[in-house]
């Protein structure tokens, strides 16, 4: 974030408005995964998009699962902190690949080296890696989404959002869409992205609730 700016949704919600402006976007379809499916969830509740499709979102946990998933975060980011060289080396062997990333993809094994050593240095050198995780303490969805179609996924392999919490988002939600992502894990793009983007375009396609058929169509 800017600096001075807090690290809460009405700043994030904010954002994301201006970007939509700027691009001259009028509630556009949305997508989102983990906290960017929270960040979509609000966007769809304050009357920002025509529909969110959100894969894994947070703000569904109590303390305990909030208090577990930042652990395996820190967890990870500190594994990503090892020497670069010895980074790629560990990459490269599926069976170390599966222990250091396997509590974020379904199948790190498959996964391609340069991007897993990616993913782990985003993850190391992120500056809003640690506001995000204090703010995300006392954050929640509390909206409903009326008149907005959702679609929520969620990976069958999560381990850093557990299924309880998909449970939980269905019940905040009962008008959702909700789809089960076979063997995925908490970033299924990565996963089964052929799936994801089915999800993704089933998402899009559905026209506002109480829209005119016309105006659908448009």
């Amino acid at each position: 974030m800017p600096d001075g700016a807090p690290y809460t949704l009405d700043t994030a919600v904010s954002a994301l408005a201006d970007a939509f402006a700027a691009l001259g976007l009028d509630r556009p379809h949305i997508a989102g995964n983990s906290l960017g499916g929270l960040f979509a969830l609000e966007a769809a509740d304050r009357g920002l998009a025509s529909s969110a499709t959100v894969l894994s979102p947070a703000g569904f946990f109590n303390n305990l699962e909030f208090r577990y998933g930042m652990s395996v975060l820190r967890a990870s980011r500190l594994g990503a902190r090892v020497p670069e060289t010895f980074l790629t080396r560990l990459a490269r062997s599926p069976r170390r690949r599966t222990l250091m990333f396997g509590m974020i993809y379904g199948r790190p094994d498959l996964m391609d080296v340069e991007t897993l050593a990616g993913d782990a240095r985003a993850m190391r050198d992120a500056p809003g890696f640690e506001p995000t995780l204090r703010a995300g303490r006392t954050t929640r969805f509390l909206g409903s989404c009326a008149d907005v179609p959702v679609t929520i996924a969620w990976g069958t392999k999560d381990r850093l959002l557990l299924r309880s919490q998909a449970i939980r988002a269905q019940r905040r939600l009962p008008d959702a869409r909700f789809v089960w992502l076979e063997g995925c894990g908490h970033v299924p793009m990565a996963d089964d992205p052929a799936l994801v983007a089915k999800v993704l375009l089933e998402g899009s396609a559905h026209p506002l609730r109480g829209a005119r058929p016309e105006a659908a169509a448009s």
